[in-house]
Formats: structure tokens, sequence, C-alpha cells
């Protein structure tokens, strides 16, 4: 029998011009980071933007943002809380903090519930900080969510693009468009990863030096827009911007 909340997900997302799904095929690759200061910069344009957290078992975009006090309003579904100019929505506010160790019929049932009942209203960009890897989240979010284009986020490490290449492969195949790739964290000169990307058929947008400030910058939004890091995704954001609208 065909879930019926699946169908109220289209009529959830029909004011949303653009959902980027921020995605990694490993962890610790800056994913989470990129994401927040991605709509934080995409905002910063003039654009409306919603961020959504779907790592079930390890949100962290909540820390990042310092995300306090605020929670969703009911009203015929609910209604995400500003944060930072931000409609924002996660796990956090169902969760209280505390682990969430989901079987993979249960993150299907997670996500499905949430994008049925988030009301996002008018919005130029959804920004969707994925889980890292390649299970259920990626293939509901490619089944459930037509209007998805993916934003994959590698560091210079051959380990972590080996990930990266199945993670895009997966995609292609499935005539999924995927806006391109970030190179996070790079510590020397090397054209490695964007040879690979190129290589793929996919756009390199282009590499993030690491940032060493980076860390301290953590729960304060101030602080880390002044960052060489939020200056990098602000350069980045106006070519996903272009090519993406």
């Amino acid at each position: 029998m065909a879930d019926p909340r699946v169908s109220v997900i289209e009529d959830r997302l029909k004011k949303v011009n653009r959902v980027l799904a921020v995605s990694s095929g490993k962890g610790g690759v800056g994913k989470s980071l990129i994401a927040s200061t991605l709509s934080l910069a995409l905002a910063d344009k003039g654009y409306e933007v919603g961020l959504f957290d779907i790592d079930f078992t390890n949100p962290s975009t909540h820390i990042i943002l310092n995300v306090k006090s605020v929670s969703p309003t009911e009203e015929n579904g609910i209604i995400p809380p500003r944060v930072h100019g931000l409609k924002y929505m996660s796990i956090i506010y169902y969760s209280s903090g505390r682990v969430s160790p989901l079987r993979g019929v249960d993150v299907s049932n997670a996500l499905i519930e949430l994008l049925a009942i988030t009301r996002w209203g008018e919005t130029d960009f959804l920004v969707i900080d994925m889980p890292p890897g390649i299970g259920d989240a990626v293939l509901d979010m490619i089944r459930l969510v037509k209007k998805a284009s993916f934003l994959i986020v590698t560091t210079s490490s051959k380990l972590a693009f080996e990930t990266v290449r199945k993670l895009a492969g997966l995609l292609l195949e499935m005539r999924i468009p995927v806006i391109g790739v970030i190179e996070n964290m790079k510590m020397r000169e090397s054209s490695f990863i964007q040879k690979q990307v190129e290589k793929m058929g996919l756009r390199f947008l282009g590499e993030i030096p690491f940032d060493y400030s980076l860390e301290e910058s953590i729960g304060d939004v101030d602080e880390l827009l002044k960052t060489m890091f939020a200056r990098k995704v602000k350069e980045l954001a106006d070519k996903i911007a272009l090519q993406t609208l």
C-alpha cells in the first residue's frame, strides 16, 4: 500500500525553486560547515533560504549556527523557525540532543515524515545537509525530491575521493543533476582532485584551503563569516546560484 505522506511531499516543496543536497561519500570532509555557510551566504545575497539537516544520527548544523531557544510552530504542518535569516529544520527539535540510532526503514520513515509535515513556503534555495555515505537517505532523496541537485564535497585525500567517485558515479548513472564538486580543507598544491572530477565529466567548483581559525568560530556566526573559509564559500555561492537559478 502506498504511503499517503509521499503524495504530500511534492505539494510541500512546490514553492521551493531549487533543492541543493550537500553530500559526501565519506564523513569528516566539512560537509555540514559548507552546507551551513553556503546557506548563510545565499541568504546574504538576498535569497530566501532554508536549511534542512537530515543527518539523523549525527546532526551538527545546530552547533555550527548555535541554534537555541527556537522551535518549529504547528499550523497545518510544521513551520521552521528563523535562525540567522534562514528557515531551519533539524531532527534535534524532536531528539532533544539524544542519540538517534535508526535502522534503514526508520531513516526512510523519519525523512518522509519531516518532508511531509514541513512547510517551506516560497523559498529560493533549500539546502539539505545530507548524512555521509551512499545509503537510504541518498536513495530516498532521489526518490522523494525530484527537483534535488547534488553538491558533492571531498577533501584532497585519495581515500575521500574514492567514496566521492562512487557517489558521483551512482548519481550520473541515475541521471540525477550534480552541480559540481568542492575540494575542501586543501593543505598543499595538487591538481589531482580537479583532474579526477573533470575526468568524470563533472564540474570542479573550486577548492577551499584548510582554515586553522575555523574551529574557534563554530557556534559564532559573526566570527564564522569573517573566516577565510566563509570567504571562499561565498565565492562558490555565486557560481552555484548562477548555475542553478
